[in-house]
């Protein structure tokens, strides 16, 4: 009788609002005008905002791997093989070493401070975008695979910084309440609207390509010195005092924390041996009790990631208009940053911002693995819309605009909403000392699922 209550509470308890008295009796201190989640959400905004311009600006690779011409050069196959399969060669090159830089930065939970970890990142995330911003307005054409080479090296680089600077902000989340993780996971998905955004109205100013894309890089310098400039500022707010010092003292503390009371007999045995050796946190977190508490949630947003990198952008992005050869703007220069890019992450963000107000199903629930494992149908639905070029595949089955649109739309808001609530959920349902390496492992399982992801979406072009 006494285990099913229990283990109910322990269901329930993370999703609740944090008490307003600590342990000690004292209240906490509040979130002032919400800085403290503003701050965060800027954060989240840059914590993906590499990836998000380096995918959306397709027309200005486009253009540097057609010899920096508006029409294909004579270089061969080569050059169209970079041109036709670029966004999974990018998607390889940032995720796959990623996977290397989350499980040292799950090494370096205990050995290296957060700040030190964050800060870093973004220092190298803003050193490579100032190089990919000078090579803009450079004349690669008689160095066209070079170019293509240089880009990769910066592809590979600032994804591993991104992802150590993501892993950490989510490790540091995790001793906040909930909503600011929520503001985080928020902020990523803004930040590729913000993009999307910033390349539509670069290609309305401006008839130039290489003019479009320098206000395009230089607007992701200038936001990557603002999120080094917001970092700073949250130590010095006293919300952001109270929970990171109380995050630095959990270890000490989490003997006689209340949390404890409702974990199972394993988990209590993990805390008992955590603490055993004395006040210092181990220099590496355990890892075999974190994965099991969260295998079930770390497959759904493996599978949630694995789904959607396939599809966006290496499918989403080459399907045509049924209507380009009208000559309309819409059809032609505008048509895939809308309905592709902009309308995927303006989705992908309302399905993450619903997440604040709905939280069903809760992380025990057995609908949640199934709707993951729904969003399958999803890649026939793209494959079989007006892809181009097709070589093996001849038949479009949906052949209207809208219905890729009403597609991107449902893989957008599902890739949100799910994978949010996985995320959450994760750090949540783990004492407070290990939240963080929880925070850590769950964007493991993210980057894992874009590696294999990105990898399946070159076999999944190719075959088309």
């Amino acid at each position: 009788m006494h285990e099913p209550a229990a283990s109910s509470l322990l269901e329930e308890e993370p999703l609740l609002e944090e008490p307003s008295l600590n342990a000690y009796g004292r209240r906490k201190p509040d979130d002032r005008l919400n800085g403290a989640y503003a701050i965060f959400f800027i954060l989240g905004i840059g914590s993906l905002l590499p990836w998000n311009f380096f995918i959306t600006a397709k027309q200005y690779w486009m253009y540097k791997l057609q010899n920096c011409s508006g029409q294909p050069g004579p270089a061969g196959q080569g050059a169209s093989d970079l041109r036709d399969f670029f966004e999974s060669y990018i998607s390889i090159a940032s995720t796959v070493p990623s996977v290397l830089c989350l499980i040292g930065n799950f090494l370096l939970v205990n050995k290296v401070p957060a700040g030190v970890r964050i800060l870093s990142s973004l220092f190298v995330m803003l050193a490579v975008f100032l190089v990919i911003t000078v090579l803009v307005k450079v004349d690669t054409s008689t160095w066209t695979t070079h170019f293509f080479a240089i880009t990769i090296v910066c592809v590979v680089v600032v994804s591993s910084a991104s992802t150590i600077f993501s892993s950490s902000m989510f490790g540091l989340t995790s001793c906040f309440p909930m909503k600011n993780s929520q503001a985080l996971i928020s902020g990523q998905a803004m930040g590729g609207t913000v993009s999307a955004i910033a390349s539509v109205i670069d290609l309305a100013a401006t008839a130039d390509v290489t003019d479009s894309a320098l206000a395009y890089f230089l607007t992701a310098d200038i936001f990557i010195v603002i999120c080094i400039m917001v970092y700073l500022l949250l130590p010095k707010l006293e919300y952001s005092r109270y929970y990171m010092r109380s995050h630095k003292e959990s270890p000490y503390l989490a003997a006689e924390s209340p949390s404890s009371s409702l974990e199972d007999g394993s988990q209590g045995s993990v805390n008992s041996s955590f603490l055993a050796k004395g006040t210092r946190a181990p220099d590496i977190p355990p890892l075999r009790p974190i994965l099991r508490k969260t295998a079930v949630l770390g497959f759904c947003l493996f599978y949630v990631f694995f789904i959607s990198i396939i599809v966006f952008p290496s499918l989403s992005s080459n399907i045509e208009s049924v209507n380009k050869s009208s000559g309309s703007p819409w059809t032609n220069k505008y048509f895939v940053p809308l309905t592709s890019f902009l309308l995927y992450n303006f989705s992908d963000w309302c399905g993450r911002q619903i997440t604040a107000w709905i939280q069903a199903p809760g992380p025990k629930s057995k609908l949640l693995p199934a709707l993951v494992l729904l969003r399958t149908v999803l890649l026939p639905l793209f494959i079989l819309s007006n892809y181009q070029p097709r070589t093996r595949i001849k038949t479009v089955v949906f052949d209207r605009d809208v219905y890729p649109v009403a597609f991107t739309v449902l893989l957008g808001l599902s890739n949100g909403y799910l994978g949010t609530l996985a995320i959450i959920y994760g750090p949540k349902i783990m004492p407070k000392e290990l939240a963080e390496a929880a925070g850590v492992v769950m964007t493991f399982y993210i980057v894992l699922g874009l590696a294999l992801g990105s990898a399946c979406s070159v076999l999944a072009v190719h075959l088309i």
